[in-house]
């Protein structure tokens, strides 16, 4: 997993690319939690991830719940298509404020 940091304004936008599982997900936790304070909103773009597993949900879950907390906005962005299946299978969509692009995500 690779992963890239910008903030924008109020918003940091966490771009994450690879493989989120097993062997990643606390990678993805620790960059998750290192920037919950530096914004307001924080936006996950996920367009670069083509797998999840539990463990990965399980990371962004916290943070989501983290974030929340705080009175901060968890948004994720541009799920590609074997992502959303996971997340759909989960019903995860009923959770996570999940967004097309990081550009829409951005405008809310």
């Amino acid at each position: 997993m690779k992963h890239q940091v910008k903030t924008d304004g109020e918003n940091v936008i966490i771009s994450i690319s690879g493989d989120v599982d097993l062997e990643f997900s606390g990678d993805l936790r620790t960059v998750l939690m290192e920037n919950l304070p530096k914004g307001r909103t924080i936006i996950v773009d996920m367009s670069g991830v083509e797998l999840i597993d539990s463990s990965g949900i399980a990371s962004l879950l916290e943070a989501f719940q983290n974030a929340r907390k705080k009175g901060k906005d968890f948004i994720i962005a541009s799920v590609n298509t074997p992502v959303i299946r996971v997340f759909n299978l989960a019903r995860l969509e009923t959770v996570f404020d999940i967004e097309e692009s990081v550009e829409s995500a951005l405008s809310r």
